[in-house]
């Protein structure tokens, strides 16, 4: 995983700010790829209900980030029990580490 103790630190407590204690995160992508550089931070949220104010909330939560890990670009994922289960979720869920 290519993120610092610290950035792994600030994203799960930016997620549960945003989106409350029972949120939960994890970290797909290239970024999982010990042996790739670069790529943009691809984040799996996953909410236990569905939020009416959803949009929103993933905007404010990419804009915190952004500001707090230093203007690196950030992909967020919403998953709540309304989501449809298609391929890059199917692919986060098996593929993505839990912070």
């Amino acid at each position: 995983m290519r993120l610092s103790e610290s950035s792994k630190r600030v994203i799960s407590e930016t997620v549960r700010e945003v989106f409350g204690e029972t949120a939960s995160v994890r970290l797909f992508g290239s970024r999982v790829d010990d042996t790739a550089r670069g790529g943009d931070i691809d984040l799996l949220v996953q909410v236990p209900t569905v939020l009416p104010d959803a949009p929103r909330k993933v905007l404010q939560l990419t804009a915190r980030l952004q500001m707090r890990l230093g203007d690196q670009p950030v992909d967020i994922l919403l998953l709540d029990p309304a989501t449809s289960l298609s391929g890059v979720y199917v692919q986060a869920c098996r593929e993505g580490l839990t912070l």
